[in-house]
């Protein structure tokens, strides 16, 4: 099973890649519109630089600060970590937000770290968390913060340049230009850029839920029972995120960086009771492929029959 993991993320970032370098390759090359080149390079050093100051955005709005509470929780973390193969773990934080989440981040130059929710801590029993706690480790381990950013740079770039092309030829280009000559080119090759931009970035949607499978694979096989505990883990965050939405939380305000959690918030459970009841009525609901093609992260019920084909994968 892991090598069809493995296989599908090496294909997907292959496609992605070699499609966005031959699509950049054509623009530059072929239609050499200094300005064009101008712009590629410009959008390239905005997506940089938001990478290079996203852990301190992420400090900002989520209240993150260092942990500072039960030691315990400490030691469970150093635990998960050397068995992660950590000789020197990334600094354990707090993120001050309503939401029970985690979430892993930073960058080569500001160094990673790996942030829980006071709410998690409130829901989630020691062995639970340490399953969470390996998910996020395995993301820093698996480098994904970095593997993602260097294979979405190129589709970035095309879906930035795309729209910019269209919001230029129809607000400075086509007013003015009755017979609409120019106009049409740069809207035609806007919309062109923008709609395989669009797909490409739809594909590292993809890329990403195969990532967070492969995260809760390192937290399967480097914490004991790490599977059916991911899974109990992640079914109490859904049921605890249905409660807070019926509460009236607006959860729309996480939904920015969805992809930087453990699980989106716009998936709950609108079930509660009994654990093991609410994961077996997950795993038999029917995941909607138009909302699953949209999302950072697989829909819970492929993912619970993911985690019990790890658990069974790992009991042999």
């Amino acid at each position: 099973m892991l090598a069809k993991l493995y296989l599908a993320m090496i294909v997907t970032a292959v496609v992605v890649l070699g499609i966005s370098s031959l699509v950049l390759y054509g623009l530059l090359v072929f239609i050499g519109d200094p300005g064009i080149t101008g712009l590629v390079f410009m959008i390239a050093l905005m997506v940089i630089l938001q990478w290079l100051l996203a852990p301190y955005i992420i400090n900002l709005m989520y209240h993150v600060h260092p942990y500072d509470g039960d030691p315990a929780i400490l030691e469970l973390y150093e635990e998960v970590a050397r068995r992660s193969g950590f000789k020197n773990p990334p600094p354990l934080m707090i993120a001050e937000i309503t939401i029970p989440n985690a979430f892993a981040y930073g960058n080569t130059f500001t160094g990673y770290r790996v942030a829980v929710t006071r709410r998690l801590l409130e829901i989630l029993e020691p062995r639970e968390l340490a399953a969470v706690l390996g998910h996020e480790l395995g993301h820093i381990k698996h480098r994904d913060v970095a593997v993602i950013m260097v294979i979405g740079l190129l589709p970035a770039i095309i879906l930035w340049l795309g729209e910019y092309l269209l919001r230029w030829g129809w607000l400075f280009g086509y007013r003015r230009d009755r017979e609409g000559g120019g106009a049409l080119y740069l809207l035609a090759l806007g919309a062109a850029l923008a709609a395989i931009g669009f797909l490409l970035n739809l594909m590292m949607l993809y890329f990403s839920r195969l990532r967070e499978y492969y995260a809760d694979a390192h937290s399967a096989t480097h914490v004991d029972n790490g599977a059916y505990l991911l899974q109990r883990a992640l079914a109490k965050i859904l049921i605890d995120t249905g409660y807070l939405a019926r509460r009236g939380i607006n959860l729309s305000r996480y939904t920015q960086m969805k992809a930087l959690f453990i699980q989106s918030p716009e998936y709950k459970a609108p079930l509660y009771g009994d654990i093991d009841y609410v994961i077996e009525e997950i795993k038999r609901s029917k995941p909607s492929l138009l909302r699953e093609i949209f999302s950072s992260h697989p829909h819970p019920a492929k993912r619970f029959r993911f985690l019990d084909k790890l658990a069974s994968e790992t009991r042999g």
